[in-house]
C-alpha cells in the first residue's frame, strides 16, 4: 500500500510540473479548488463508512470518552517541544521553530500562516517540516508500528485524520480507527491558533 502511495504523490508532482511548464491557460483552480475538495469528501465519505461498519466503534467511543484527548495532547507537547530542541540544535529563534512544529503535519495551513506572519523563509521551512512530517510517517509506519501501534498516530499528527488514517487502519489495527481519527480531528482544530499564538512571540 504504501508504495502506491508514493506512486501517486510522485505522479501528482508530475502531473503539477507538466501542468505549470507545458499547459499555459490551464484552470488551475479547477485542481486546487475543486479537485482538492472533491477528494477530501470522497476520503470523508469513506472513513465515516468504515467507522459505520465496525459495529464496535461506537462503544469503544463512548467507553474511552475524553480519554481520547490524551493522544492529541501529548502529540500537541511533543511537537512544540521538539521544535524547542531542533531551534537549539540547529541555533534557530525558539519561537519560530517551534511554531513550525505547531503545525503537526498540516503543511498546507503551516506554510502560508507562517509566510504571512514570519516571511518566506520561515514558511519554507513550515511547509517543508510539516510535509516531511507526513511523508516519513507514510514510509516508515511499518517500523514504527513495531515500536508502539499508537506511535504511527503520534508520528502522523494532524494527518491521522485523512491522508495517513487508512495506513494507520491497516497497520496498526482497526482497534485504532477512533483514536487515529479523533487525534487528527483535535489536532487539525488546534493547530491554527497553535501556530499563530507561537509565531505572534518571534
Amino acid at each position: 500500500m504504501i508504495k502506491y502511495i508514493l506512486a501517486a504523490l510522485a505522479l501528482g508532482v508530475a502531473a503539477g510540473y507538466a501542468v505549470n511548464n507545458f499547459s499555459s491557460g490551464f484552470p488551475n483552480v479547477l485542481v486546487t479548488d475543486y479537485l482538492l475538495s472533491a477528494a477530501l469528501y470522497i476520503l470523508l465519505f469513506v472513513m465515516g463508512l468504515t467507522f459505520a461498519i465496525d459495529k464496535e466503534a461506537v462503544a469503544k467511543l463512548r467507553a474511552t470518552g475524553l480519554k481520547l484527548l490524551i493522544v492529541p495532547v501529548l502529540v500537541i507537547l511533543g511537537s512544540i517541544l521538539g521544535g524547542l530542541v531542533a531551534g537549539l540544535i540547529f541555533q534557530l529563534d525558539l519561537f519560530g521553530s517551534m511554531a513550525v512544529t505547531a503545525g503537526y503535519g498540516w503543511y498546507t495551513l503551516t506554510g502560508p500562516l507562517l509566510t504571512q506572519m514570519l516571511g518566506t523563509t520561515w514558511g519554507a521551512l513550515g511547509f517543508a517540516a510539516n510535509f516531511l512530517r507526513e511523508l516519513l510517517t507514510i514510509v516508515t509506519i511499518t517500523l514504527l508500528v513495531r515500536l508502539d501501534k499508537y506511535a504511527p498516530i503520534a508520528s502522523g499528527g494532524a494527518t491521522t485524520m485523512d491522508t495517513t488514517f487508512p495506513l494507520i487502519v491497516r497497520y496498526c489495527g482497526s482497534e485504532t480507527l477512533i483514536t487515529a481519527f479523533s487525534s487528527g480531528f483535535v489536532l487539525s482544530m488546534i493547530a491554527p491558533f497553535t501556530v499563530i499564538a507561537i509565531a505572534s512571540l518571534v
